[in-house]
Parts: structure tokens; sequence; C-alpha cells
């Protein structure tokens, strides 16, 4: 079965589509599948939600998205960065679940493994609790929390073998593998793609089990972000 798309437009055709609940791997700007996130904009696909730790900044990555209005609803743990995200959930123009960040990737994992849910005392007497089941174990009062299942997931990694083996690059692994697993369909953005069996095994991250299409893409851009709070004086 030959898993590896000419293009990033052609990778995400008939499988990403209006309405889905997709997921997107990367942490800020680091590990994020740049190529895809652009063929999905180019190609108008609406009424997403998407679910990502963040949503980039105004211009990069699920920043996008944002900006042509693509998305209507975010799954995530952190707005800031990025002021479109801000002005738009601020004017009611953008929905958001708000979602602890450990809680988030537990809720990814989970949904890969197969568990419909678990509890956690991240979150109990906030509004993260608000219409959730509550629970006492030992004492203590836990919150349940539903595992994600997304229809479609975006995923970025260094290396992939031709079966779809995946090794990812230092902590551009983040929130990637998690993505992956929960994916009813997996579509992976690489950098570089080598024969099946030249990657030993001890040296995959997530195994092609997981991965229904890849896509090269050998320059991203790989924006690297820096806060600058005052200028220093030499």
């Amino acid at each position: 079965m030959n898993k590896v798309y000419p293009s990033a437009a052609q990778a995400i055709e008939g499988v990403v589509k209006d309405g889905q609940l997709i997921a997107v791997g990367g942490f800020g700007l680091c590990g994020i599948p740049e190529a895809l996130i652009d063929a999905v904009r180019e190609a108008g696909i609406k009424n997403l939600t998407a679910i990502s730790n963040n949503a980039g900044v105004d211009d990069f990555g699920l920043g996008k998205l944002l900006q042509t209005r693509q998305i209507r609803k975010m799954i995530s743990s952190y707005v800031g960065e990025n002021k479109e995200f801000e002005r738009q959930y601020l004017a009611g123009e953008l929905e958001l679940e708000f979602t602890p960040q450990g809680t988030l990737a537990e809720k990814l994992r989970a949904g890969g493994a197969g568990i419909p849910a678990f509890f956690t005392k991240t979150g109990v007497g906030t509004i993260v609790a608000e219409g959730k089941e509550l629970r006492e174990f030992d004492g203590e009062t836990y919150v349940m929390e539903r595992s994600l299942l997304p229809d479609v997931a975006l995923v970025k990694a260094d290396v992939a073998d031709r079966a779809g083996n995946l090794r990812f690059n230092l902590t551009a692994r983040n929130f990637n593998p998690a993505a992956a697993m929960a994916g009813k369909v997996c579509i992976v953005e690489v950098e570089r793609i080598v024969a099946t069996g030249e990657l030993a095994p001890d040296d995959i991250h997530l195994p092609g089990i997981y991965v229904h299409r890849i896509v090269h893409n050998p320059t991203p851009e790989k924006r690297i972000e820096k806060r600058t709070t005052r200028d220093r004086k030499v």
C-alpha cells in the first residue's frame, strides 16, 4: 500500500471535509504541519473544530485558518500570542473549549488507546469542571473528562519510512504522537522519507499502523518564536 502522496493538497483530498473535528499536532510553532495547514486553507474547508494546544500566531500555523474564518471552534489550552484568536473569542465569534494542557494531552492519548473517559483532579472547582461528572476517590474529588476522537489528525514528523513508521525531532514530538493515535485518519508531513526497514525498531517513535497518508515537505519554514521584553543596552 502506497502511503506517500505527491503534495499536501492531494494528501488531504477526500479526507479533510467541512464541519469535521480535526487534531493538529505541534506546540506553539514547534512541530506544526505547515504544509498541511496551508493545504486546508487553500482548499477552503470550513466550519472546523480544531484540537490543538494553541493556534499558532496571527499569520502562521493555525492562525492562518482563524484569519480566513475556517475554524468555528477551538479545543485548546492557550490563547496567548495570537491576537486574532483572542479577538474572535472575546467578540463571541469563535467557540472555545478551554482544556488544561495535561488534560488535553491525555484526552488525545486516551482516545488513541480506546479509553472513552478518565478522572482527573485538574480543573475541579473551576469553570473547566462545569457540567461534568464529579466523583470522589479516597476522599478527593475528581472530574470526568471524555477522550477525543478526531475525524482527522494532521501531524508533523522528522522522518517516515514508506510504511509510515515515524521518528520525531526532539521537542517537535510534543502533541504529535497523541494526535496521530487518536485520529480516525492520520496524515503526516515529514522532512525525510526513507526506505522501509531503514529505521531501527528502537528508533521508531510511532508505528506506521497509525499513519494513513504521508506528504514530503523537505524545506519547512520552521519559524522560531522569540519574545523581546525590552531593548538591551550595551
